[in-house]
């Protein structure tokens, strides 16, 4: 019976970091996909690889995840950004935050600005701010060409891709498919929020559900700062690096009060310089069977906020969309071996894009992190 060293099933960016590191390895690899290229949640997403925002617990993998796509992005061409990100502090509890995380992190990943300072870098000088920080550690990458670029290098490199194929079962090397039974030493599952219907015991388990996110694409005014990407103090408020310091818990009182609505729509008001434009966003809803349905009120809010910060008074707007990932109210990162040959491995949050490099490192190690 021939067999490959490796089969992974899932071309998002999840299994195709792990695709490219067993093949740095050495490995024969084996990729099956339902779709005909990558076009999932890897694809919707703003590419900002936000390293430093992420946990302490994640900061090792976060690390791994960073040589990753330095690594790739040499070795395939893709285009990856070491401009790191701006987070502009407009009220005094965003400002204490970023204080605090700078003394806890220290000045290789978080720089304090002065209010003219970042205004400037976010290019609007007219902002009002009290302060903000440079985080120099973060990429960006393109998502619309990130992993379809990845998948396009393994292919000329050697890697096997089974295309518009319905993975039905795994278990014990044994791939089943609606193309037939495809065998390997060793399995990686990667399916994204599809665990609900490959392994439901793992998905109820872990309670996994879809989250839905408001997003959209503007045309860059031809004077705006190449380079850029943007927190703010939604972003503060939601991050496990940033929550967890002392003053987190005003700053969501405080923006509890100063903006319900986005609040109201779990906001993580962001914004993302790619080669089309700049990426804005975004909301968070979860169902275990969302609605197709881009909310208009919410996607001007996100619009407007966003705009209103970095000082374009008519924006153009290229697309929405309603991006989509796994998560969980309980981890980060679903990772487990259902038998000796198999790995299933979710991550259950927003970070898949970030750590992805990271979390193939522990799958192909057999290692663990609560992340």
């Amino acid at each position: 019976m021939p067999t490959t060293d490796l089969i992974i099933t899932g071309s998002g960016i999840l299994g195709l970091a792990t695709a490219f590191l067993a093949h740095r390895q050495g490995r024969s690899v084996h990729i099956i996909d339902r779709s005909d290229r990558p076009v999932g949640s890897s694809i919707q997403n703003f590419g900002h690889a936000c390293f430093t925002g992420q946990s302490d617990s994640a900061q090792p993998i976060a690390t791994r995840a960073r040589e990753g796509w330095l690594d790739a992005a040499a070795a395939t061409g893709l285009w990856a950004a070491e401009t790191g990100t701006f987070v502009p502090a407009t009220t005094e509890a965003e400002l204490t935050v970023l204080e605090q995380f700078a003394a806890h992190r220290g000045p290789e990943q978080v720089q304090l600005l002065e209010p003219a300072q970042i205004a400037e870098a976010i290019g609007n000088p007219g902002l009002a701010t009290v302060g903000g920080a440079h985080l120099p550690l973060d990429m960006r990458v393109d998502p619309r060409q990130a992993a379809p670029r990845i998948a396009a290098w393994l292919a000329e490199h050697g890697v096997e891709f089974t295309w518009n194929t319905q993975v039905t079962e795994v278990a014990d090397g044994t791939v089943s498919t609606t193309r037939g039974d495809f065998h390997a030493d060793e399995v990686v599952v990667c399916p994204g929020y599809q665990l609900t219907s490959l392994f439901p015991e793992i998905a109820e388990a872990h309670e996994i559900r879809i989250c839905s996110l408001v997003m959209s694409l503007i045309e860059a005014p031809q004077d705006f700062p190449t380079g850029f990407a943007m927190l703010t103090g939604t972003s503060l408020a939601r991050y496990d690096g940033f929550a967890a310091m002392p003053g987190a818990e005003a700053l969501r009182r405080d923006l509890d009060e100063r903006e319900p609505e986005l609040r109201g729509c779990i906001a993580n008001l962001m914004v993302t310089d790619i080669p089309q434009g700049l990426l804005i966003g975004d909301s968070h809803t979860y169902d275990l069977s969302p609605e197709p349905f881009v909310d208009e009120r919410i996607g001007g809010l996100l619009l407007d906020r966003a705009t209103s910060m970095l000082g374009i008074d008519q924006p153009t707007v290229l697309q929405r969309w309603l991006g989509m990932y796994a998560d969980s109210p309980t981890t980060n990162l679903v990772l487990e071996r259902p038998d000796e040959r198999t790995t299933v491995a979710v991550v259950a949050s927003g970070i898949g894009m970030t750590l992805s490099f990271g979390i193939a490192d522990l799958i192909l190690s057999h290692a663990t992190a609560d992340i």
